[in-house]
């Protein structure tokens, strides 16, 4: 399967790099071993020792290079092959590791997969869920998904989901006739649902008014390519005409392909100051959203790729629902992305 390959994706949390070792992840089917130098910057090569072909993150890090744990090869941050223990020790020039441009914000890893330049200024903006937000980070979290990452976008971006698949937890069955409006507006695809009146879903009810009485209930989902979200979901009492300063919350959800049929899923929440949570509602609020990530979204999307199999998903000729048109208007971006990207010339990037 092809992926957009000039774009920045999350390969970890940050805090998943220690320092004095090493931590190896498959993204868009190329393993790649990151470690901290010792500046405590972090570096990323292709884990795969041009020797012998064993992964590097078997080795040891000796201060800023890898050693490799078969033969002793050592490598430098940028791939250069620095010392070569056997005979007399001559490099042989086309010894060489593939280097990858990486870059932390927003307390993520991200690397740049592709051959253009990697500018960091394409990285997304999700400054919610730093460390030092004007934002309540409740929940922050990790889910490796046994389906295409596309399959997971059409997920996201499908709100009437909420109705069925998370009734009673994140939507109510109340919504299923929601008004839904779908736009593209700065490269975005935005889908909004609103609910003028309905009964209020557990985790709303948890950060409103704790009363179980019926609200008016918003959900809207942005992607932009190639696999990042944002998501504005609240609710408020039937009679007001906008939203209060609680019983909402921004979601961030990213996605990156590991293989044809797997995915990264990394996600957090920004909740506004004024939402009033004690240690114990927090996890209540925390435990909510991974159940349904978990238990309901995951068993969902894995069920889904299995019964695809390795059939591409237009040559099941699917049956295309009202529901569908942010998915539909996604996947036909990415598709006219990926034709760019093999028709457009390359300025090489690598090391």
């Amino acid at each position: 399967m092809a992926f957009i390959r000039n774009a920045w994706y999350a390969a970890c949390w940050s805090a998943d790099i220690r320092a004095g070792e090493m931590f190896h992840r498959t993204l868009l089917n190329e393993q790649i071993v990151f470690y901290r130098k010792k500046d405590g910057s972090v570096a990323a090569l292709l884990d795969r020792c041009p020797h012998r072909f064993v992964p590097l993150h078997l080795g040891t890090l000796q201060g800023d290079d890898i050693e490799c744990g078969y033969h002793g090869l050592r490598f430098d941050c940028s791939g250069r092959c620095v010392k070569n223990p056997h005979g007399d020790g001559r490099i042989p020039q086309a010894i060489h590791v593939r280097s990858y441009p990486v870059h932390e914000r927003h307390d993520l890893v991200w690397v740049w997969m592709g051959e253009w330049p990697a500018d960091p200024a394409r990285i997304p903006d999700y400054r919610l869920i730093d460390a030092k937000s004007d934002y309540q980070v409740v929940t922050g979290g990790y889910l490796h998904i046994c389906a295409n990452y596309l399959l997971m976008a059409d997920n996201l971006l499908d709100l009437s989901h909420l109705t069925y698949l998370h009734d009673g937890l994140l939507g109510s069955r109340d919504q299923v006739s929601s008004n839904q409006l779908v736009r593209e507006e700065d490269g975005k695809i935005i889908c909004r649902r609103w609910t003028p009146k309905s009964s209020v879903p557990k985790i709303f009810d948890l950060l409103y008014r704790r009363d179980q009485q019926p609200v008016a209930m918003w959900t809207e989902i942005q992607w932009s390519a190639p696999s990042y979200f944002w998501f504005d979901g609240g609710v408020h009492a039937p009679e007001r005409q906008e939203r209060d300063d609680h019983g909402w919350w921004y979601g961030q959800h990213i996605l990156t392909p590991e293989t044809d049929r797997t995915t990264h899923y990394f996600f957090a929440a920004a909740l506004p100051l004024s939402t009033q949570l004690n240690e114990s509602e927090k996890a209540r609020y925390a435990e909510m959203r991974r159940f349904a990530f978990l238990e309901q979204d995951k068993v969902m999307l894995d069920a889904q790729q299995a019964a695809l199999g390795n059939a591409d998903f237009w040559s099941m000729k699917p049956t295309l629902l009202s529901v569908d048109a942010a998915p539909v208007r996604m996947r036909r971006v990415v598709e006219h992305l990926l034709r760019t990207e093999q028709t457009e010339p390359q300025t090489s990037d690598r090391t």
